[in-house]
């Protein structure tokens, strides 16, 4: 198959790239970087351009895959692409639905209104899925709505930050803190297994073009196991191999202390305190694993993902609490 990727450079990019050549197929990339997996063909263009894509749209594809979250970078793409593309396979986002309140919901929740402002990330991808349905059609596109992804590379840290605190505890004899409330959900695909449905999708959508539809056209929630935050937690001791004590804190208590909840500079990864927002991460995505989702063991993807971290030369780094961050949280006054 000849396959067109717009991107390769990132995380996520990169190792659909890397999927893609590792099945056989023939990979190019559009991207404003040139650093793309060995194997890969690379045309350099800024979609921010209008013609940004006019080398590759007088070629014929079996299949594009496109991470955008610029509505009119995927509108000019769509554009030009439409004519010369069997499929077209978008990499959505659970952050499209209206409500993330209501735990198990599908791909049939209301979606929010779009919007062409990057910045209002689910908004812009409710944008881009629905530039990419207009052009395409249900039958010849794939829309992947993908939940919080994890493993190795994972820059935001907040799939290597619990092994990571873990191992560190266990190596400087230190507790760790974590929230006392740990039954609420978590969910983490990991990247290679989103990699690997997509160039699934791509692979899916060539053969059946033409035949009865089915496979992997139209939207799916491509989510990683629902587990407790116990359970991640638990899967975060194994991959670091440590038994190490704890200090459960309140929600308010951590709140009240500056720790930040799901992401970012001083927080705890994957903590949600908000009751209203326990939906995104309880997605069962029944219908990509009944379309072949394959999602491996949350412990080896966070092995890997500690295994990565422990490359890296600062730490933590994106999201979690530094050894500093650490002892204030656990010293502070109530």
């Amino acid at each position: 198959m000849r396959i067109l990727v717009l991107g390769g450079t990132a995380w996520l990019g990169r190792t659909v790239v890397q999927h893609a050549l590792d099945a056989g197929h023939d990979v190019t990339c559009v991207a404003r970087g040139s650093d793309v997996p060995a194997g890969a063909r690379l045309v350099q263009a800024d979609r921010d351009h209008d013609d940004a894509l006019t080398a590759v749209s007088c070629e014929h594809w079996d299949a594009v895959i496109d991470v955008s979250r610029t509505p009119e970078h995927v509108r000019r793409a769509v554009r030009d692409l439409e004519p010369v593309a069997r499929r077209y396979v978008f990499v959505s986002t659970v952050s499209v639905y209206a409500s993330q309140a209501e735990q198990g919901a599908d791909e049939h929740a209301a979606v929010l209104e779009p919007s062409d402002d990057p910045a209002e990330y689910g908004a812009a991808k409710v944008a881009c899925e629905r530039a990419v349905l207009d052009a395409f059609g249900a039958e010849r596109a794939s829309i992947a709505r993908a939940g919080l992804v994890g493993g190795p590379g994972d820059h935001t840290g907040r799939s290597g930050y619990w092994p990571w605190r873990f191992a560190r505890a266990a190596a400087g004899g230190r507790a760790v803190v974590v929230p006392a409330r740990t039954d609420r959900p978590t969910s983490v695909i990991d990247v290679r297994d989103l990699a690997d449905w997509l160039v699934g999708a791509a692979q899916d959508g060539a053969a059946r073009i033409g035949a009865i539809q089915g496979g992997r056209a139209g939207v799916y929630d491509v989510t990683g196991e629902v587990v407790t935050l116990e359970q991640h937690l638990d899967a975060a001791r194994t991959a670091a191999a440590a038994a190490v004590p704890v200090v459960p804190l309140a929600d308010d208590v951590l709140l009240a202390r500056g720790v930040a909840p799901w992401a970012g500079p001083r927080s705890l990864p994957l903590w949600i305190p908000d009751d209203d927002h326990q939906g995104m991460n309880d997605r069962p995505a029944t219908r990509a694993r009944s379309a072949g989702l394959k999602r491996r063991p949350l412990a080896e993807t966070l092995a890997d993902a500690l295994a990565w971290e422990q490359l890296q030369p600062d730490q933590p780094h994106g999201a979690g609490l530094s050894d500093a961050d650490e002892d204030v949280v656990r010293s502070a006054e109530g």
